[in-house]
């Protein structure tokens, strides 16, 4: 009987993160970025009570969380997936836990953060 992996999580939290790279990191980066100050939309649309009502409802919550949480998942997942390539065998399980322990940080300290707003 074959072992069973753990690989379809990281896996899918890689292209998780993939996709919000992808699709969702310009289109912030074009609206936080470009449009408001240029004036292309109006800067009310940043205003801080604003993104402070948004941030406070559980979309906007669920919003940030993945926004910050599955790019550093899929970062991650490169990085070791990287060292991998380069040939660095040993210490695999250290840079495994290392890479995977640093998105987990980087998940669960967002988490803390958004539940106080």
């Amino acid at each position: 009987m074959a072992r069973r992996s753990n690989e379809p999580v990281f896996w899918s939290l890689f292209g998780a993160g993939g996709v919000i790279v992808a699709f969702v990191l310009p289109v912030i980066i074009f609206v936080t970025g470009i449009a408001v100050p240029l004036g292309i939309w109006p800067a009310e649309i940043m205003a801080f009570d604003r993104i402070i009502v948004f941030a406070g409802s559980w979309t906007g919550k669920f919003f940030v969380l993945a926004v910050i949480s599955l790019p550093l998942w899929h970062a991650m997942h490169r990085i070791f997936l990287g060292l991998h390539d380069l040939g660095i065998k040993r210490g695999r399980t250290f840079f495994r836990r290392l890479c995977y322990g640093v998105a987990l940080l980087g998940t669960l300290i967002p988490i803390v953060l958004l539940i106080g707003i």
